[in-house]
Protein backbone atom coordinates (compact mmCIF):
# COMPACT_ATOMS: atom_id res chain seq x y z
CA UNK A 1 0.00 0.00 0.00
CA UNK A 2 1.30 3.21 -1.24
CA UNK A 3 1.35 6.17 1.27
CA UNK A 4 -1.07 8.15 -0.01
CA UNK A 5 -3.53 5.22 0.20
CA UNK A 6 -2.72 5.17 4.11
CA UNK A 7 -2.78 9.07 4.69
CA UNK A 8 -6.68 8.47 2.76
CA UNK A 9 -7.43 5.79 5.23
CA UNK A 10 -6.53 7.07 8.20
CA UNK A 11 -8.94 9.84 8.74
CA UNK A 12 -11.93 7.55 7.05
CA UNK A 13 -10.73 5.30 10.11
CA UNK A 14 -10.79 8.44 12.39
CA UNK A 15 -14.20 9.04 11.32
CA UNK A 16 -15.83 5.57 12.03
CA UNK A 17 -13.86 5.63 15.55
CA UNK A 18 -15.73 9.11 15.87
CA UNK A 19 -19.03 7.52 15.11
CA UNK A 20 -19.26 4.70 17.19
CA UNK A 21 -19.42 6.51 19.97
CA UNK A 22 -22.09 8.92 19.37
CA UNK A 23 -24.14 6.14 17.81
CA UNK A 24 -23.61 3.97 21.12
CA UNK A 25 -24.42 6.93 23.17
CA UNK A 26 -27.31 7.15 21.06
CA UNK A 27 -28.85 3.60 21.81
CA UNK A 28 -27.75 4.37 25.62
CA UNK A 29 -29.91 6.99 25.72
CA UNK A 30 -33.07 5.32 23.81
CA UNK A 31 -32.62 2.09 26.28
CA UNK A 32 -32.79 4.48 28.93
CA UNK A 33 -35.98 6.04 27.84
CA UNK A 34 -37.69 2.80 27.44
CA UNK A 35 -36.54 1.47 30.69
CA UNK A 36 -37.59 4.53 32.31
CA UNK A 37 -41.17 4.57 30.57
CA UNK A 38 -41.55 0.62 31.31
CA UNK A 39 -40.57 2.01 35.13
CA UNK A 40 -43.30 4.58 35.11
CA UNK A 41 -46.03 3.00 33.57
CA UNK A 42 -45.11 0.21 36.29
CA UNK A 43 -45.43 2.59 39.16
CA UNK A 44 -48.61 4.52 37.79
CA UNK A 45 -50.52 1.48 37.05
CA UNK A 46 -52.06 1.09 40.72
CA UNK A 47 -52.97 4.45 40.11
CA UNK A 48 -54.94 3.92 36.98
CA UNK A 49 -56.60 0.70 38.67
CA UNK A 50 -57.95 3.20 41.31
CA UNK A 51 -58.52 6.13 39.00
CA UNK A 52 -60.74 3.45 36.71
CA UNK A 53 -62.48 1.91 39.98
CA UNK A 54 -63.47 4.82 41.79
CA UNK A 55 -65.87 5.09 38.70
CA UNK A 56 -67.00 1.64 38.43
CA UNK A 57 -70.29 0.60 39.58
CA UNK A 58 -70.36 -1.12 42.92
CA UNK A 59 -71.80 -5.07 41.36
CA UNK A 60 -68.92 -4.19 38.31
CA UNK A 61 -66.47 -3.33 41.06
CA UNK A 62 -66.77 -7.05 43.35
CA UNK A 63 -67.67 -9.11 40.12
CA UNK A 64 -64.52 -8.49 37.37
CA UNK A 65 -61.41 -5.97 37.41
CA UNK A 66 -60.71 -2.76 36.68
CA UNK A 67 -58.65 -4.05 33.28
CA UNK A 68 -62.03 -5.11 32.12
CA UNK A 69 -63.10 -1.72 30.92
CA UNK A 70 -60.48 -1.95 28.48
CA UNK A 71 -61.89 -4.91 26.32
CA UNK A 72 -65.72 -4.57 27.67
CA UNK A 73 -68.09 -1.73 26.12
CA UNK A 74 -70.46 -2.32 28.32
CA UNK A 75 -68.66 -2.21 31.27
CA UNK A 76 -67.25 1.53 30.02
CA UNK A 77 -71.26 2.35 29.15
CA UNK A 78 -71.62 2.18 33.11
CA UNK A 79 -69.17 4.51 34.38
CA UNK A 80 -70.58 6.73 37.41
CA UNK A 81 -69.15 9.08 39.58
CA UNK A 82 -71.74 7.71 42.34
CA UNK A 83 -69.06 6.54 44.22
CA UNK A 84 -67.87 10.16 44.68
CA UNK A 85 -71.48 11.89 45.84
CA UNK A 86 -71.21 8.74 48.56
CA UNK A 87 -68.02 9.67 49.55
CA UNK A 88 -68.60 13.74 49.89
CA UNK A 89 -71.78 12.57 52.01
CA UNK A 90 -70.58 9.90 54.58
CA UNK A 91 -67.27 11.00 55.25
CA UNK A 92 -67.88 14.70 55.78
CA UNK A 93 -64.92 15.16 53.98
CA UNK A 94 -64.58 19.19 54.03
CA UNK A 95 -64.24 18.85 58.26
CA UNK A 96 -61.55 16.38 57.42
CA UNK A 97 -59.64 18.36 54.64
CA UNK A 98 -59.69 21.14 57.67
CA UNK A 99 -58.77 18.48 60.51
CA UNK A 100 -55.58 17.15 58.00
CA UNK A 101 -54.65 21.03 57.23
CA UNK A 102 -54.59 21.88 61.02
CA UNK A 103 -52.00 18.99 61.60
CA UNK A 104 -50.18 18.76 58.79
CA UNK A 105 -49.03 22.43 58.73
CA UNK A 106 -48.00 22.93 62.35
CA UNK A 107 -46.66 19.33 61.86
CA UNK A 108 -44.24 20.50 58.83
CA UNK A 109 -43.03 24.17 60.03
CA UNK A 110 -42.68 23.61 63.49
CA UNK A 111 -39.75 20.59 63.48
CA UNK A 112 -38.45 22.63 60.55
CA UNK A 113 -37.57 26.03 62.20
CA UNK A 114 -36.65 23.50 65.60
CA UNK A 115 -34.44 21.35 62.92
CA UNK A 116 -32.87 24.49 61.35
CA UNK A 117 -31.29 25.85 64.48
CA UNK A 118 -30.11 22.30 65.30
CA UNK A 119 -28.22 22.09 62.16
CA UNK A 120 -26.87 25.90 62.27
CA UNK A 121 -25.23 24.56 65.25
CA UNK A 122 -23.88 21.29 64.19
CA UNK A 123 -22.71 23.21 61.14
CA UNK A 124 -20.73 26.62 62.13
CA UNK A 125 -20.95 26.23 65.78
CA UNK A 126 -18.40 24.50 68.18
CA UNK A 127 -19.08 23.38 71.41
CA UNK A 128 -18.17 19.63 73.30
CA UNK A 129 -20.19 16.57 72.32
CA UNK A 130 -21.37 18.04 68.88
CA UNK A 131 -20.18 14.91 66.27
CA UNK A 132 -20.99 12.67 69.28
CA UNK A 133 -24.56 14.47 70.07
CA UNK A 134 -25.24 14.42 65.81
CA UNK A 135 -23.98 10.87 65.22
CA UNK A 136 -26.73 10.01 68.37
CA UNK A 137 -29.68 11.79 66.58
CA UNK A 138 -29.32 10.42 63.18
CA UNK A 139 -29.01 6.64 64.63
CA UNK A 140 -32.57 7.53 65.74
CA UNK A 141 -33.74 7.30 61.79
CA UNK A 142 -33.35 3.68 62.44
CA UNK A 143 -35.74 3.33 65.63
CA UNK A 144 -39.10 1.92 64.67
CA UNK A 145 -41.71 4.91 64.92
CA UNK A 146 -44.68 2.20 66.36
CA UNK A 147 -41.49 1.26 69.21
CA UNK A 148 -42.82 4.56 70.90
CA UNK A 149 -46.41 4.41 70.51
CA UNK A 150 -47.45 2.50 73.46
CA UNK A 151 -45.20 4.79 75.94
CA UNK A 152 -46.43 8.01 74.18
CA UNK A 153 -49.99 6.90 74.29
CA UNK A 154 -49.80 6.48 77.93
CA UNK A 155 -48.28 9.41 78.24
CA UNK A 156 -51.05 11.21 76.50
CA UNK A 157 -53.30 9.76 78.84
CA UNK A 158 -51.78 11.17 81.68
CA UNK A 159 -51.73 14.62 80.03
CA UNK A 160 -55.34 14.21 78.80
CA UNK A 161 -53.50 14.84 75.01
CA UNK A 162 -55.53 12.13 73.44
CA UNK A 163 -57.73 13.22 70.33
CA UNK A 164 -56.41 16.51 70.11
CA UNK A 165 -54.60 18.06 67.41
CA UNK A 166 -51.38 18.50 70.02
CA UNK A 167 -50.98 15.12 70.23
CA UNK A 168 -50.38 14.30 66.73
CA UNK A 169 -48.28 17.90 66.62
CA UNK A 170 -46.05 16.36 68.90
CA UNK A 171 -45.93 12.79 67.35
CA UNK A 172 -45.15 13.51 64.33
CA UNK A 173 -42.27 16.46 65.63
CA UNK A 174 -40.72 14.09 67.35
CA UNK A 175 -40.68 11.22 65.02
CA UNK A 176 -39.35 13.98 62.23
CA UNK A 177 -37.03 15.61 64.46
CA UNK A 178 -33.85 13.04 62.64
CA UNK A 179 -34.17 13.45 59.44
CA UNK A 180 -34.76 17.86 59.31
CA UNK A 181 -31.78 17.70 61.34
CA UNK A 182 -29.63 15.39 58.91
CA UNK A 183 -30.71 17.01 55.82
CA UNK A 184 -30.65 21.00 57.18
CA UNK A 185 -27.05 19.94 58.80
CA UNK A 186 -25.74 18.57 55.40
CA UNK A 187 -26.85 21.27 53.32
CA UNK A 188 -25.52 23.71 55.29
CA UNK A 189 -22.17 22.18 55.88
CA UNK A 190 -21.92 22.56 51.77
CA UNK A 191 -22.72 26.75 52.18
CA UNK A 192 -19.22 28.67 51.36
CA UNK A 193 -17.84 29.66 54.56
CA UNK A 194 -17.01 33.30 53.24
CA UNK A 195 -20.30 34.32 53.82
CA UNK A 196 -20.42 33.26 57.33
CA UNK A 197 -16.50 35.21 57.88
CA UNK A 198 -18.01 37.90 56.24
CA UNK A 199 -21.22 38.30 58.39
CA UNK A 200 -18.63 38.14 61.45
CA UNK A 201 -16.71 40.82 60.13
CA UNK A 202 -19.61 42.96 59.60
CA UNK A 203 -20.57 42.56 63.52
CA UNK A 204 -23.74 39.84 63.09
CA UNK A 205 -24.40 37.80 65.39
CA UNK A 206 -25.44 34.08 65.69
CA UNK A 207 -28.89 35.18 65.08
CA UNK A 208 -28.49 37.56 62.38
CA UNK A 209 -26.29 35.28 60.71
CA UNK A 210 -28.43 32.09 61.18
CA UNK A 211 -31.91 34.28 60.01
CA UNK A 212 -30.60 37.27 57.24
CA UNK A 213 -27.71 34.73 55.48
CA UNK A 214 -28.46 30.95 56.37
CA UNK A 215 -32.02 30.87 55.75
CA UNK A 216 -32.06 32.22 52.67
CA UNK A 217 -29.22 29.88 51.10
CA UNK A 218 -30.86 26.84 52.37
CA UNK A 219 -34.56 27.06 50.73
CA UNK A 220 -34.06 24.20 48.67
CA UNK A 221 -33.63 21.82 51.52
CA UNK A 222 -35.69 23.56 53.71
CA UNK A 223 -38.47 23.07 50.68
CA UNK A 224 -37.29 19.11 50.57
CA UNK A 225 -37.91 18.57 54.26
CA UNK A 226 -41.20 20.38 54.27
CA UNK A 227 -42.17 18.06 51.17
CA UNK A 228 -40.89 14.82 53.07
CA UNK A 229 -42.71 15.72 56.42
CA UNK A 230 -45.62 17.24 54.90
CA UNK A 231 -46.68 14.16 52.54
CA UNK A 232 -45.69 12.01 55.00
CA UNK A 233 -48.16 13.71 57.95
CA UNK A 234 -51.03 14.32 55.02
CA UNK A 235 -50.81 10.52 54.06
CA UNK A 236 -50.21 9.16 57.71
CA UNK A 237 -53.01 6.47 58.83
CA UNK A 238 -51.26 5.19 62.01
CA UNK A 239 -50.29 8.05 64.12
CA UNK A 240 -53.70 9.25 63.33
CA UNK A 241 -55.24 6.40 64.36
CA UNK A 242 -53.58 5.92 67.84
CA UNK A 243 -53.18 9.65 68.67
CA UNK A 244 -56.21 11.61 67.06
CA UNK A 245 -58.81 8.58 66.53
CA UNK A 246 -62.31 8.70 64.75
CA UNK A 247 -64.67 11.72 65.68
CA UNK A 248 -64.44 15.36 65.05
CA UNK A 249 -60.89 15.96 64.83
CA UNK A 250 -60.19 12.91 62.47
CA UNK A 251 -58.05 13.48 59.59
CA UNK A 252 -58.63 12.64 56.04
CA UNK A 253 -56.88 9.26 56.37
CA UNK A 254 -59.43 8.19 59.32
CA UNK A 255 -62.73 9.44 57.35
CA UNK A 256 -60.94 7.46 54.32
CA UNK A 257 -60.83 4.48 56.40
CA UNK A 258 -64.16 4.48 58.06
CA UNK A 259 -65.52 4.34 54.60
CA UNK A 260 -64.73 0.80 54.40
CA UNK A 261 -67.32 -0.49 56.57
CA UNK A 262 -67.05 -3.23 59.55
CA UNK A 263 -67.24 -5.80 56.75
CA UNK A 264 -65.64 -4.39 54.03
CA UNK A 265 -68.72 -4.03 51.94
CA UNK A 266 -67.72 0.07 51.17
CA UNK A 267 -64.01 -0.96 49.53
CA UNK A 268 -65.13 0.44 46.25
CA UNK A 269 -65.68 3.78 47.83
CA UNK A 270 -62.27 4.46 49.23
CA UNK A 271 -60.78 4.58 46.06
CA UNK A 272 -62.93 7.30 45.18
CA UNK A 273 -62.12 8.99 48.83
CA UNK A 274 -58.28 8.21 47.93
CA UNK A 275 -58.16 9.94 45.20
CA UNK A 276 -59.80 13.07 46.74
CA UNK A 277 -57.42 12.97 49.11
CA UNK A 278 -54.16 12.51 46.80
CA UNK A 279 -55.27 16.55 45.48
CA UNK A 280 -53.71 18.16 47.97
CA UNK A 281 -49.93 16.35 48.49
CA UNK A 282 -49.92 16.44 44.34
CA UNK A 283 -50.00 19.86 44.41
CA UNK A 284 -47.85 20.58 47.00
CA UNK A 285 -45.24 18.39 45.64
CA UNK A 286 -45.90 20.54 42.10
CA UNK A 287 -45.45 23.58 43.52
CA UNK A 288 -41.83 22.70 45.27
CA UNK A 289 -40.70 20.14 43.44
CA UNK A 290 -37.86 22.54 42.11
CA UNK A 291 -35.64 22.58 45.09
CA UNK A 292 -37.13 18.78 45.46
CA UNK A 293 -33.65 16.90 44.00
CA UNK A 294 -31.29 19.93 44.33
CA UNK A 295 -32.19 20.03 48.06
CA UNK A 296 -31.58 16.59 48.29
CA UNK A 297 -27.96 15.76 46.39
CA UNK A 298 -26.13 18.98 47.92
CA UNK A 299 -24.99 17.28 51.15
CA UNK A 300 -24.71 13.91 49.40
CA UNK A 301 -20.90 14.31 49.06
CA UNK A 302 -19.42 17.16 51.10
CA UNK A 303 -20.45 17.53 54.44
Amino acid sequence: MSVATRSETRPALHRKAARRPARTRGEATVIAKITMAFVCTLWLLPTVGLLVTSFRTKDDANTSGWWTVLTDPASLARLTTDAYGEVIAQANLDEAFVNSFAIALPATFIPLLIAAFAAYAFAFMSFPGRNALFILIVSLLVVPNYVALVPVLQLYGDLRLTGTFPAAWLAHIGFGMSLAIYILRNYMATLPRSVLESARIDGASHFTTFWRVIMPMSVPALASFAIFQFLWVWNDLLVALVFVGPGENQPITVAVKALIGQQGQGWQLVTAGGLVSMVVPVLFFLSLQRFFVRGLTAGSVKG
